[in-house]
């Protein structure tokens, strides 16, 4: 069992490995291959001492843990090897949507998500190894690894690092129990605000280092909490670009740098989570990743999903339930409404102060207008703060602030 550690520091290293051609590569290999003249040698370990071997071996093991911590190298997987884990695609699919199905396997010795998604515009191998380059390089606590592509034909398959847990809007609006939540403290909730805050901020302005991205995919479902320290984790970083749906001018992007406004998305966004100016032009910009971040907000803050319908039994028809017309009523009526409004299997345990600022924050997030919606890098220092003032009342109060917790099914 995993026990949480509240504690807040940004790990938004973006560690990167010097490439060495390798005389062996093929398609099926890996983009790069790093130099190993960093491992340590057992013919340089001193032996004169037990001190020093006691210290010999720590180092190694200090080296080996640096090494294992870091980045892998961005693979292009065989057809084959896709074919052979996949069973042929017979093995049943771990999800399944109208733009992509997914299968959980083993590749390579590593447990994985492979993802089958169709290309919107060909991608040409050099473009597809810079771009990959990139992504697979750039790596944060809170974005779920990318650790390579295969790409026969019209598609493309994805392979993602498998973490046990599940997705949000799962762990918030249990289908098996409506009534019971994982999620059921104020401060798991500010765990995961924080932790996707960091993350989005980390693919917003770290992780490339002339260029910048745009998730495109923000919702409670893509974003994935883990089993057992409830740590949420961001996924698909890189499908748009991988899959051909950013188009836009790279030169001008990077003269430009902070500004991701040049870009264009050619793929369908989800009811509920789509930015007023997307829908409008079809241009997605990262005050888009914004726009469902705060969506997100406000769905932790209440529980309640980002759309809905509810039939109305004196109208004889389907009325339109938006959690963003909902949280600007519940501002507009006062604190009275506030609390009511806040998940009820909260219990009323959370600094109401701190819930108010959550929501106001992800009303700001919502803006119709994108200039007035703050950025990522905003943000995260904003929730970072209110997860302390979150962590010190329920200090105050003698409540736990460490625990573990099982995702199986109540």
């Amino acid at each position: 069992m995993n026990i949480i550690n509240y504690l807040i520091p940004k790990s938004k290293t973006s560690k990167s490995l010097k490439p060495s051609p390798s005389p062996s590569s093929s398609p099926a290999s890996s983009l790069i291959n790093p130099s190993s003249n960093n491992n340590p040698s057992p013919n340089d370990s001193p032996t004169c001492s037990e001190a020093s071997k006691s210290l010999s071996f720590s180092s190694k093991t200090s080296l080996s843990s640096l090494k294992d911590s870091l980045p892998e190298n961005p693979h292009i997987y065989d057809f084959s090897e896709i074919c052979k884990t996949t069973s042929n695609f017979l093995k049943k699919p771990f999800s399944s949507s109208s733009s992509s199905t997914s299968w959980r396997c083993s590749i390579r010795g590593k447990e994985v998500i492979i993802f089958q998604r169709k290309f919107r515009r060909h991608i040409g191998l050099p473009e597809l190894q810079k771009k990959l380059l990139t992504i697979c390089r750039s790596h944060h606590s809170s974005v779920i690894k990318l650790l390579g592509v295969s790409s026969p034909g019209n598609y493309i398959y994805l392979v993602y690092e498998y973490v046990h847990g599940a997705n949000l809007a799962t762990c918030l609006r249990n289908p098996q129990n409506s009534s019971y939540t994982v999620l059921s403290s104020w401060l798991s909730r500010m765990q995961i605000a924080t932790d996707i805050a960091h993350g989005l901020d980390y693919i917003h302005h770290c992780s490339g280092l002339n260029s910048e991205f745009v998730h495109g995919r923000i919702k409670s479902s893509s974003i994935l909490v883990t089993e057992d320290s409830l740590n949420a984790k961001v996924c698909h970083f890189g499908t748009a670009e991988l899959c051909g749906e950013m188009v836009g001018n790279e030169s001008s992007l990077s003269k430009n740098f902070g500004r991701s406004d040049s870009r264009e998305m050619k793929f369908e966004g989800t009811t509920g989570y789509m930015a007023p100016e997307f829908q409008a032009s079809g241009f997605v910009t990262q005050k888009c990743d914004v726009y469902a971040f705060g969506v997100v907000i406000l769905e932790l803050v209440s529980g309640e999903e980002a759309l809905r319908y509810v039939f109305d039994k004196g109208g004889g028809v389907y009325k339109r339930i938006s959690v963003i017309e909902t949280a600007r009523e519940v501002v507009a009526a006062g604190e009275g409404e506030l609390r009511k409004w806040v998940d009820k299997r909260l219990k009323d345990s959370y600094p109401v102060e701190v819930a108010e600022k959550m929501v106001l924050l992800g009303l700001e997030c919502v803006d119709d207008d994108p200039v007035k919606r703050p950025h990522t890098g905003l943000i995260d220092v904003r929730v970072s703060k209110l997860y302390l003032k979150s962590k010190k009342w329920a200090e105050k109060f003698g409540l736990p602030t460490d625990f573990s917790v099982s995702l199986a099914p109540r």
